[in-house]
């Protein structure tokens, strides 16, 4: 017998919490806006939140965008869920047109390379992030597509992100 996931609905309002999250995290330099109780959207009350940093392919601009994070053998992995929608987000598909990306954890931040895992080390990877983060394997059931990891290594700090980045 298969374990029933919860349902996770998307709460009213959930851009605009979205954005103000990354107005927290960014106008305090990192002190809030790490750690979030996500109890709300069927996750843990200590979930952990990093920022990540890209250049729009085609528009050329700088985007900052929050998303849940795991810390797995000295690399970030995000997840390219879009709450389960049938297509991946904007920020995944920038990310791949890049050599590098640009994350923040708290107060401290770093430019890194990134890779996708695949085969057993996506399943591994996956699984973490999943018990890690419950919510990931409510998302998976709501679309076809495997939902995309994104593995990030630290190459060299960088300075904290800011609104002033934003275009």
């Amino acid at each position: 017998m298969s374990e029933q996931l919860p349902e996770i609905t998307r709460p009213a309002g959930t851009f605009d919490w979205v954005k103000e999250h990354r107005r927290l995290y960014l106008r305090s330099g990192g002190r809030q806006g790490h750690i979030m109780d996500l109890t709300g959207a069927g996750g843990h009350p200590f979930g952990t939140h990093c920022l990540i940093r890209y250049k729009g392919r085609k528009s050329g601009k700088t985007m900052i965008q929050g998303l849940s994070y795991g810390d797995i053998g000295g690399e970030v992995v995000i997840c390219a869920s879009k709450g389960g929608a049938d297509e991946s987000p904007h920020w995944y598909h920038n990310i791949l047109a890049a050599e590098t990306v640009d994350f923040q954890i708290a107060t401290q931040a770093f430019r890194a390379t990134w890779r996708e895992p695949a085969g057993a080390d996506r399943d591994k990877v996956w699984a973490f992030m999943v018990d890690s983060y419950p919510f990931y394997g409510v998302y998976q059931t709501r679309t076809e597509r495997v939902i995309p990891l994104i593995a990030m290594k630290p190459i060299e700090p960088i300075a904290v992100f800011s609104e002033a980045d934003l275009d």
